[in-house]
């Protein structure tokens, strides 16, 4: 029996266990068989997350993070939850071994997955020209030719924030019209930087260490051609991971756990849910960060509110005072 499960092990997952740990909830973290440390883990080189000056690399922040959760003795288990009753009181978790946990809080970090190509070279150069981040990876292809795949608002988004950057975008759009609003789509055709490719799809990501070029086909013709590009941004979707709990929780209209902003309570009593898995707009490490932190302190509330379980260690100036 425990007071707080955290499913899921992204800077959310990590930071709500580094709170509920320090608040001495004692938590235990299922951090995933294969997927532990979330989409970090596929990340080269993070600039843009706060206190490392020279950057740092995706795989290394996730591995301090766990570290800190470990410091206050959080217990992580590198397993799947396969099964969860979040209906129940207590909540019940199945493990992929058979084993089961028991807990009268679940926070929910369990991310969102970005929808890729599926495509010759699209994996083997994630990270080294491919992204799904223009705000992550922008600033490394100052003054480069580069692509950005996908006609939805989030490509124009993403095409237009690269050019603060890049030479030229080269914006490859499967049919012959787009997906996004007016407005942005307009903004993108006045862009002298950005040029459209109408009808085209990605063939392959070619290159040996890094992206050097693309292979296009026209998706009416099936003529096939080669574009020279450093880079590849893919925009063409996420899907968050809520096939666990989307016949329990109520979702958004874009997939999303629906949370009681600014808090992180879901429709269910005792479970709460934080990072990607409830964000379609930013998808960022440290705004996964940050709604981790408030996960953990809405359960401590309700542990202390609805159970009597007493807050040994409450978030304040003196406990933030002496960060790990």
């Amino acid at each position: 029996m425990r007071n707080v499960a955290v499913i899921g092990s992204g800077p959310a997952g990590y930071t709500a266990a580094i709170y509920t740990a320090r608040a001495h909830l004692e938590p235990v973290l299922v951090a995933g068989a294969v997927t532990a440390g979330g989409e970090l883990m596929n990340t080269t080189e993070v600039e843009n997350y706060p206190g490392f000056a020279e950057g740092i690399m995706g795989p290394e922040l996730m591995a301090a993070m766990e570290g800190q959760a470990r410091r206050f003795d959080t217990e992580i288990l590198f397993d799947d939850v396969v099964e969860a009753d979040l209906v129940s009181d207590p909540k019940v978790l199945t493990l992929g071994d058979g084993s089961q946990i028991k807990a009268h809080a679940v926070i929910l970090t369990t991310g969102s997955a970005y929808r890729k190509l599926g495509v010759e070279g699209e994996e083997r150069l994630s990270g080294h020209g491919v992204s799904w981040c223009a705000t992550c990876d922008g600033f490394f292809f100052r003054d480069q030719e580069i692509a950005v795949v996908g006609g939805g608002d989030s490509a124009m988004e993403e095409a237009l924030f690269l050019t603060k950057f890049a030479s030229k975008v080269h914006v490859l759009v499967r049919k012959d019209e787009l997906r996004a609003s007016k407005i942005m789509g307009q903004r993108a055709m006045d862009n002298e930087k950005i040029e459209f490719h109408w009808n085209t799809k990605v063939a392959e990501v070619r290159g040996e260490d890094k992206v050097t070029s693309l292979l296009l086909q026209d998706s009416v013709s099936g003529e096939q051609r080669e574009l020279a590009v450093t880079g590849l941004f893919i925009a063409i979707g996420h899907d968050p991971r809520t096939d666990l709990v989307k016949d329990q929780l109520e979702l958004t209209e874009h997939g999303t756990i629906k949370v009681e902003h600014p808090s992180s309570r879901t429709t269910l009593p005792g479970v709460f849910a934080a990072g990607d898995v409830t964000d379609h707009t930013y998808r960022q490490a440290i705004t996964a960060a940050g709604t981790g932190c408030v996960a953990a302190q809405d359960v401590e509330h309700y542990l202390a509110d609805v159970l009597g379980v007493d807050e040994a260690a409450p978030a304040g100036p003196e406990s933030d005072a002496n960060p790990a």
